[in-house]
């Protein structure tokens, strides 16, 4: 994890002091990357003790496209607990339902992504456009009078919760060519309905098919380096694991993007003690024989998205520093 050490070193040096909405300063600079061989090993932080299975548990989540955080605390993670419950805008939002409620957040745009077409029956190609429409997936919710709001014509409204993980999956088996392998979490329509606008925004997936490798960019908008960076790579290359197995490829590249790279102000003595530690060799991450191997079975399974549970993943060899603590700004 030395270049995960090497970012901070430059935070540190290059960094500036930033105002945020959580009220604890920053130290941030803009523009980093992190580029990791998955072959070499699993980019476990080991200055300090990966909270892994708490990385594990959130990421499940994710698949499961849970948008509460008892989910995932049943799962393992409790990361959730404090933007759900203390946030004091998304407790003041007419959006948030219940408690523990965090509402359309990354899972939910991952495997739910709400979907809409407005086909105006004007137009020549209308009835060309809603049958293709519907031959894809879409369901016909509604019809608007324009003509109410004296304009011509009226407009039919279809909707489609779109799986954009499980079309990435699809894609790499029938298209593993293709650059447009990709998923995101920003949705600006839903933005003022989560607990927390997604930070790691843009998932891709790039094949190598005369190596039989799977490679995966992430950008995140902005990094909490001391808390949230871990939890990221952890979650990053474990996804990456994953999309291998399912789809027959080893996993290789992890490059890992950021837009804000920043340290919040009461990081900095956990952060400082990381820079004394040396840090040990990288762990091997460990799939279970649970999950199938396509290329093993030949047989293509990706509902295991949704199938896989915490104990499916396991670290080989991780050797750590103590634990350090250090509080999450909300």
């Amino acid at each position: 994890m030395q270049q995960y050490l090497n970012l901070v070193k430059d935070i540190f040096e290059n960094g500036t002091w930033q105002d945020n909405r959580t009220g604890v300063r920053t130290l941030s600079i803009p523009g980093a990357m992190m580029k990791f061989d998955l072959q070499q090993g699993y980019p476990a932080i080991t200055t300090k003790k990966l909270a892994f299975k708490s990385a594990i548990g959130e990421l499940i989540g994710f698949l499961r496209a849970s948008h509460d955080a008892s989910t995932f605390r049943d799962l393992g993670s409790k990361v959730w607990d404090k933007n759900a419950n203390e946030n004091l805008q998304w407790l003041d939002n007419p959006y948030r339902l219940q408690e523990d409620d965090i509402g359309a957040v990354y899972g939910v745009q991952w495997r739910k992504w709400p979907a809409y077409k407005l086909i105006d029956l004007s137009m020549k190609k209308s009835i060309d456009q809603i049958a293709d429409a519907k031959a894809r997936g879409y369901q016909q919710i509604g019809l608007i009078n324009h003509t109410q709001a004296g304009e011509k014509g009226d407009c039919v409204l279809l909707y489609k919760a779109i799986d954009q993980l499980r079309q990435c999956l699809d894609t790499i088996m029938s298209d593993p060519s293709n650059r447009r392998i990709l998923f995101h979490g920003w949705n600006w329509a839903q933005i003022e309905e989560m607990a927390l606008p997604p930070c790691h925004v843009l998932y891709q997936f790039l094949v190598n098919q005369t190596n039989k490798e799977i490679s995966m960019c992430l950008y995140i908008r902005s990094n909490d380096i001391g808390l949230g960076a871990p939890f990221n790579l952890a979650e990053g290359a474990s996804l990456l694991h994953l999309v291998g197995r399912l789809t027959g490829y080893t996993p290789r590249w992890f490059t890992y993007f950021i837009g804000d790279a920043h340290i919040y102000e009461n990081h900095i003595d956990m952060l400082q003690e990381q820079l004394n530690r040396e840090p040990y060799s990288a762990p091997k991450l460990v799939l279970s024989d649970r999950i199938p191997d396509y290329s093993v079975t030949g047989k293509y399974e990706p509902e295991w998205l949704e199938k896989v549970e915490p104990s499916d993943f396991s670290l080989e060899g991780y050797c750590h520093h103590p634990q350090l603590t250090a509080s999450m700004a909300v």
